[in-house]
């Protein structure tokens, strides 16, 4: 059931609440991918219903970012949708979740804005202002639909720390279900954006998954110095990635680690083809 407005996913949201279903929320920009099908097949198991939105959220796009140029794929994935057992798909327009005119500053529009400890390092230090987009528009897409079970895949594991902090500090009643990373055989972690990629630009990238697991296996072997572990990664590195940062993180506080433990997951975020990629591993 494809549904574009508010009232409509509220309509039938209600309807399901009064039968005591649980609904389940996949919260998308589109495009949809293996990585995508596996958070909505997580909905359809675990939950009596599922919404998937589809939603190119314009508040998280910095200036000079792929808004316009975002894939849009509705229809193929309103099929995929279909054939996974979605019971919703909301996309809305920017009308729709936004207002009249939709003026996105946040001089005209309310903003939820994570805490700055959590937003001012990895992605957020280059992309200043994307969380308090994504914090937002998930809030209301909390408020419309008001899901029992909200679903989001570990590969944006900035994104998910700060959304499970949001809802712990704001009292939202839903609980967050976090899904593994869904790579390709080779090992690239599935993104919309490697639609951007050359198949060589593909290749290149898998640099990035390659030293990630690299840097594991040396943690198991008994090397637990964040800095010697960081050197094991550049050999994996050429003229072809222009690295932003390779940095470990405390899985929950997002605090930086000079000795890494089981707690401790390892972000990286690099340039191939000029197309942005962000890789993770947790070290556990």
């Amino acid at each position: 059931m494809l549904l574009h407005t508010i009232e409509e996913v509220r309509e039938q949201v209600r309807k399901w609440k009064k039968e005591g279903l649980t609904v389940g929320l996949v919260p998308t920009m589109g495009a949809l991918h293996d990585g995508h099908r596996s958070l909505i097949e997580k909905s359809v198991e675990k939950c009596d219903r599922t919404v998937v939105s589809v939603f190119v959220n314009p508040i998280q796009f910095c200036p000079g970012e792929d808004l316009d140029k975002y894939p849009r794929t509705l229809d193929e994935d309103c099929t995929l949708c279909d054939k996974i057992g979605a019971d919703i798909v909301f996309a809305p327009s920017p009308k729709e979740m936004y207002g009249e005119g939709h003026i996105l500053s946040n001089d005209f529009l309310t903003y939820v804005i994570p805490p700055y400890f959590y937003t001012d390092k990895l992605c957020g230090k280059s992309r200043v202002g994307h969380f308090d987009g994504v914090c937002t528009v998930v809030n209301k897409l909390f408020n419309i639909v008001q899901p029992d079970f909200a679903f989001f895949g570990k590969k944006d594991m900035q994104q998910l720390i700060i959304l499970k902090k949001m809802v712990k500090d704001l009292n939202i009643p839903v609980q967050i279900i976090s899904c593994p990373i869904v790579r390709n055989t080779e090992g690239l972690a599935l993104s919309s954006r490697n639609k951007y990629l050359s198949e060589e630009g593909k290749k290149d990238a898998l640099a990035l998954s390659r030293l990630l697991l690299n840097i594991k296996v040396c943690y198991n072997k008994g090397i637990k110095d964040v800095r010697a572990l960081a050197e094991t990664a550049f050999s994996f590195l050429n003229e072809k990635h222009s690295l932003e940062y390779l940095e470990f993180r405390d899985g929950v506080t997002l605090e930086a680690k000079e000795v890494a433990d089981d707690n401790t997951v390892v972000f990286v975020a690099a340039k191939v083809e000029n197309v942005r990629l962000i890789d993770n591993i947790e070290l556990k």
